[in-house]
């Protein structure tokens, strides 16, 4: 009986835990692709739009947004990259963008592990660089990243804002 109760216990517990996790307002995503002869890896929790207005009202323009929901999106390459033609080295950065209606800000600070943007110093920035920003082909209810041979793309309700990346020499 001990064993039973016991069993029955844990299976509510694995079933509660695995539905929360399935209701989660901002999944964890994960993001990978070769793009300037390096392996990146972007890990991000991806809000979902339910409706509201994104830019310029849930994520201000102008000011510095921590690129996802939750935690700081973590950014990692295993290789020194250029972005927009600057040198980013090796490692895992902290991913953050300004956004703005024709051009964005993408940000890669040093300290990688950060709630949001509320501890963000610029002084611990590594590289910024401007990103081409526009309108996306389709609507996308939760905030995509995309990691493309030679670029990066977020995309999020009809927004898109992307770098070229190359390797660096």
């Amino acid at each position: 009986m001990r064993k039973r109760n016991l069993l029955l216990t844990l299976t509510f517990a694995l079933v509660s835990a695995i539905t929360f996790a399935q209701e989660k307002a901002s999944p964890a995503r994960v993001a990978k692709g070769e793009a300037g002869a390096s392996s990146i890896t972007i890990q991000y929790s991806a809000p979902a739009v339910k409706g509201r207005v994104v830019w310029g009202n849930l994520v201000p323009i102008g000011q510095v947004w921590r690129a996802g929901a939750d935690e700081a999106t973590k950014f990692t390459t295993e290789k020194d990259i250029l972005i927009e033609g600057k040198r980013l080295p090796a490692g895992t950065y902290s991913f953050f963008i300004i956004p703005n209606e024709y051009q964005s800000t993408f940000i890669f600070n040093k300290v990688a592990d950060q709630w949001g943007a509320f501890n963000y110093d610029a002084t611990k920035d590594q590289l910024r660089v401007n990103a081409y920003a526009g309108q996306a082909a389709s609507f996308e209810e939760h905030l995509v990243y995309e990691v493309k041979p030679d670029r990066l793309e977020v995309r999020w309700e009809y927004g898109k804002a992307e770098v070229k990346i190359q390797p660096a020499m």
